[in-house]
């Protein structure tokens, strides 16, 4: 593939249309959450969660890890901030109004940081979860660190906190396609320019924010896409390749992109990538 992503064309400035926004979460919620459904149902069996199980979920999204906790009896409560359009969908499929008022009590979405999912009424929470995977963006890992800061203290003593990340780059055939992202930011490195993952990172954010390391796991993650265009607009909608779409322009990016994806084309039109991904569970003292 040849190397096209470099800087040449001027950067725009300023936020993208709205109209975008609300197409690109609404590939989010109908093409890309669902490729980590067996990482929350993975976790979930392993901490037995439940109708005693109270959750905090950070950086919940549009909400999908958040409602297959809540089908399994548990009290949550997703947090998020600058992404109000997925938390419009998470409201909508957390909070619809035909649930019932019981239901919907064992529910909330806050649109904010940790702490302002503080509520005196409420029992600190049994289980905290960040699925946002860290391991492909450089300061990923900082970032999640500030949000445990901010989370651990509402937690109850004991209580379990998942922290998840990319498999090794050998293991995730999106690695590859991640690439595409990666070369604006440092054109002279090109393909080599995304972050290196260490195995040890997960461990070294959760000892930093205060954190027990009590266990682990490796969860096969497939993305899988009806066809090209799909798993563009999927793959898209993460916001990975954002830097990417400012440095150059959307056209280039999708071309890249179908091309970097290729390789992974299968006869029928489909797309498919094996992945891994691991998870740590962690403990609050």
């Amino acid at each position: 593939m040849t190397p096209t992503l470099l800087r040449q064309h001027p950067t725009r400035t300023g936020p993208a249309p709205r109209a975008d926004r609300d197409a690109r979460a609404r590939d989010w919620s109908e093409i890309q959450e669902r490729m980590l459904v067996p990482l929350h149902e993975s976790v979930y069996e392993r901490l037995e969660v439940g109708p005693a199980t109270r959750l905090l979920g950070l950086r919940c999204g549009s909400g999908l890890a958040l409602l297959t906790a809540a089908s399994r009896g548990a009290a949550v409560t997703g947090v998020d901030s600058a992404r109000p359009e997925l938390l419009a969908l998470a409201r909508q499929r957390l909070l619809p109004d035909a649930w019932s008022t019981r239901t919907r009590a064992r529910a909330r979405i806050v649109d904010g940081s940790p702490g302002d999912a503080a509520d005196a009424e409420t029992p600190p929470f049994t289980l905290v979860t960040a699925f946002e995977p860290i391991g492909c963006a450089t300061g990923d890992a900082e970032r999640l660190g500030a949000l445990l800061s901010a989370a651990t203290p509402l937690a109850a003593h004991g209580a379990a906190v998942v922290l998840t990340g990319w498999g090794p780059p050998d293991r995730c055939a999106t690695s590859s396609v991640l690439r595409v992202a990666a070369k604006p930011a440092d054109p002279l490195r090109g393909a080599d320019s995304r972050r290196p993952d260490r195995r040890d990172d997960l461990e070294e954010v959760a000892r930093r924010a205060g954190l027990r390391p009590a266990g682990s796991g490796r969860v096969a993650c497939p993305f899988g896409y009806a066809d090209l265009g799909s798993a563009v607009r999927g793959l898209l909608s993460t916001g990975l390749f954002d830097a990417a779409i400012a440095a150059t322009d959307q056209a280039q990016v999708d071309k890249e992109l179908r091309e970097a994806l290729h390789p992974y084309r299968r006869q029928d039109g489909t797309v498919w990538m094996p992945n891994v991904f691991r998870y740590l569970i962690a403990r609050v003292p």
